[in-house]
């Protein structure tokens, strides 16, 4: 259902669930499970989500979300499980690793919410990307409404979210919901390329980067705080003075 290899300081997470990679609640202990094996190693910078299905992932699982709309405890049973994706996608948005989500096909509700919580998104010209939960008359709660929002702003957040629109991977990225589109037959290379190139920076300065561009939302001046924090900190990291000494030696 879900894979993990490692190396080269790179994670790929595939999601092999035929035929949509559904989201069940077994699912989400699996995805747990993996990131447990990610916190026990220390030298991944980079978690690639991607999908070995035509889709990257459909959303919530429909069997279970038929037993649930049926079961007499089924309000209960569907708020334990909107909370455990919250806390999932929380998760990987917290992740110290960079995180990206290589989109090849459809991502719809829960699946785009996954992608959303990836700091970099590529996908596929083609692919199908959409919140359309209000034609249920639901919403996307498993963080989709707070991450589009903050993402792409409330203009962009409203008229997928409120008129449920679907989009191809151009309006993706004109959007500001993804920040590459290629080719499908592209795309694999192409994220690898990404994958390999992030790996290829220091961890330090990434988890700083994480931190400071997460404190943004924050109101205040925490951000420029801890830039300044971070600043310190990393100039005092022995890969930071090396880069920085070659660099000046260069010029």
């Amino acid at each position: 259902m879900i894979t993990l290899t490692q190396g080269d300081g790179i994670a790929q997470l595939s999601l092999c669930r035929p035929p949509v990679n559904a989201v069940s609640d077994e699912f989400i202990t699996l995805f747990d499970a993996k990131l447990d094996e990610l916190a026990a190693r220390s030298d991944c910078k980079i978690l690639h989500v991607r999908s070995d299905q035509k889709v990257f992932c459909a959303g919530a699982d429909l069997v279970e979300v038929r037993e649930r709309f049926d079961a007499a405890d089924g309000l209960d049973r569907t708020y334990r499980f909107v909370a455990r994706l919250q806390r999932l996608y929380r998760r990987i948005e917290q992740l110290p690793q960079v995180t990206l989500a290589e989109i090849g096909g459809a991502a719809m509700g829960g699946g785009l919410e996954l992608a959303l919580a990836c700091d970099l998104r590529i996908v596929a010209l083609e692919a199908r990307l959409g919140l359309p939960e209000a034609r249920l008359g639901l919403i996307p709660g498993a963080g989709g409404t707070q991450r589009l929002t903050r993402l792409c702003g409330r203009s962009v957040a409203s008229r997928l979210i409120l008129g449920a629109e679907i989009v191809d991977g151009a309006d993706a990225v004109r959007l500001g919901i993804a920040q590459w589109a290629v080719a499908r037959a592209e795309l694999p290379s192409r994220a690898a390329e990404i994958a390999r190139h992030v790996a290829g920076l220091p961890a330090a300065a990434l988890r700083a980067g994480k931190k400071c561009i997460a404190a943004a939302e924050q109101p205040g001046d925490r951000g420029y705080l801890d830039e300044l924090a971070e600043t310190q900190r990393l100039s005092t990291d022995s890969e930071t003075r090396e880069r920085v000494a070659a660099f000046l030696a260069g010029h």
